[in-house]
């Protein structure tokens, strides 16, 4: 009969380690079990393993040395995937320390995802509470991931709030890709009309030089001269004005990250028009997705609100929120603050008084979220159209500038030929 070896923790939080006999890694697991013992990793023994351990244990180290990891991280795709494979496991019947075991057991130790499994099982096993684990990992996972978890436990329907934390996140990456979709197609057609007017200026201007030479500047026609002007320009000064666009690109992001920058920049894009309609529909889907998730979970809302404003996105709408949180304090209803500091359309405000006096808050926030999640839609859709033909005009005003300078120079030179 195969023989396995086992680590295990005891009640106590004691390590143990030792060899169990079974016809397979279930049976050994349920063996180790049996022992009082919770199994925190059950492998098969190999004959090599048996003879040469101590080599096979060096081998395992070595190949692994190399091995490029990010220790303690989790991506957000790994986070989902980790969340329904937990949600699973306890619908199936397991407890919440045999699930994260057995997915525990199933990583190699090594990578960032494992690590973190690992030492949430550990933390449940020493008598934490799994929020309490999670917080450990501010970095993976979100206030809102927390605190979901937090009301699922006080409810008992743990499995009923990792189903809705799926659910959250797949519309919130949804979304994501909605709005970095409606960027890629006008960010490839600035990179082609940048690339068409450098060629024009290095490759194809070039050719023409002899003829520019020929006629004498003076002779040369306004766009002409323009246009020598500009490559002549280029080529002494191109390397400083890619040097100023990188410094001053880098001197962007870094006022972005201050208090002051980051909300007047989330104030630029709710005015900017073309993107605006895009930004605030996702702005808005995102904060009622949000805030309907934590209040069905049974946050409270003050809570809820707070969790929200650092969660939706945009530092006007989350200060909006704060203040409205505020005034909650105060036995004010949410609607009114919202509709006084005139950050949040009417329609949202409407809503939300709707909900209010029907009682039914998180109702109204997914009726909110439906009409924003189609609005965005249809604003995405407007930006792609509405920007197409800009790029392409702008694009092909760049070309016929060049073809036009070139030309005007080329048929004054024609002109001036006495052809009989």
């Amino acid at each position: 009969m195969p023989q396995f070896e086992y680590t295990a923790k005891s009640r106590d939080g004691k390590n143990s380690a030792g060899f169990v006999d079974a016809a397979d890694r279930r049976g050994a697991i349920a063996a180790v079990e049996r022992l009082g013992l919770i199994p925190l990793n059950v492998a098969q023994r190999s004959d090599s393993a048996k003879a040469r351990p101590k080599a096979a244990k060096g081998a395992k180290s070595g190949s692994s040395a190399f091995k490029l990891a990010r220790p303690n991280h989790m991506s957000a795709n790994e986070v989902m995937l980790f969340t329904g494979e937990l949600a699973d496991l306890i619908e199936g019947g397991m407890t919440l320390g045999n699930a994260l075991n057995c997915l525990a057991s199933r990583g190699d130790g090594q990578s960032g995802p494992s690590q973190v499994i690992t030492a949430l099982r550990d933390a449940i096993i020493e008598g934490a509470t799994f929020s309490s684990a999670l917080e450990k990992y501010p970095k993976i996972f979100s206030p809102i991931y927390i605190n979901m978890i937090r009301a699922g436990e006080a409810s008992g329907a743990m499995t009923d709030v990792l189903q809705r934390l799926i659910a959250h996140f797949e519309r919130s990456h949804a979304m994501h890709s909605k709005v970095v979709s409606a960027m890629v197609y006008p960010v490839i057609v600035l990179i082609m009309g940048f690339g068409v007017a450098v060629f024009a200026i290095t490759y194809i201007l070039p050719k023409f030089q002899t003829i520019f030479d020929q006629m004498g500047a003076e002779n040369l026609p306004a766009m002409t001269k323009m246009l020598i002007g500009i490559s002549d320009w280029s080529k002494k000064y191109a390397i400083f004005l890619a040097i100023g666009i990188v410094a001053g690109i880098f001197a962007l992001r870094q006022w972005i990250k201050t208090p002051r920058g980051v909300r007047k920049w989330d104030g630029l894009k709710l005015k900017l028009p073309l993107i605006k309609g895009i930004v605030a529909s996702a702005i808005y889907a995102n904060f009622a997705r949000t805030l309907q998730s934590l209040l069905e979970n049974g946050v409270p809302v003050l809570q809820a609100l707070k969790i929200t404003s650092q969660t939706v996105g945009n530092t006007v709408v989350g200060d909006e929120l704060m203040t409205a949180r505020e005034r909650v304090t105060d036995g004010t209803t949410i609607s009114g603050p919202l509709a006084a500091g005139g950050v949040f359309p009417q329609t949202i405000i409407d809503l939300i008084a709707i909900g209010e006096q029907t009682g039914d808050m998180p109702a109204a926030l997914g009726h909110i979220a439906k009409r924003y999640e189609n609005a965005l839609e249809r604003n995405v859709t407007i930006f792609t159209s509405a920007l197409e033909p800009i790029m392409i005009f702008a694009v092909a005003i760049v070309i016929a500038f060049v073809a036009i300078s070139v030309m005007q120079a080329v048929l004054g030179v024609t002109s001036g030929m006495n052809i009989k």
